[in-house]
């Protein structure tokens, strides 16, 4: 059964940590981009989400929020994750994820370059 609650580190080294994961599936935690990200102004920053019931399917599916807390600066960013949970027939646990980061734009006319 694939759970997500506990410590996840990625290939660029991020780790995310789930802390709470209700019977509901939701969860929440903490974020922590890695040094592949080159960003040191980034500080740990509260994540929230839901996973599929892992009772109900073998690898089940998720996603997440991260609203990026950032060292003296005002600017916002939030990252939406989608992904889903397999386990390996050794009974290791991975995460496959896709990413959408949104900084806020000024103005309509700068939308076009807010989200990567």
């Amino acid at each position: 059964q694939c759970l997500l609650s506990g410590s996840w580190r990625s290939d660029t080294g991020c780790r995310m940590v789930v802390s709470v994961l209700s019977k509901d599936g939701r969860f929440s935690g903490s974020y922590l981009p890695g040094p592949a990200a080159g960003n040191s102004e980034i500080l740990t920053s509260p994540l929230e989400g839901s996973q599929q019931d892992g009772r109900l399917v073998p690898h089940p599916t998720f996603s997440f929020i991260v609203h990026w807390q950032l060292r003296d600066s005002d600017a916002t960013r939030t990252t939406a994750f989608l992904g889903q949970c397999y386990t390996g027939t050794n009974g290791e646990e991975t995460l496959h994820a896709l990413w959408l980061l949104r900084e806020a734009a000024d103005s309509p006319a700068e939308d076009w370059k807010a989200t990567r």
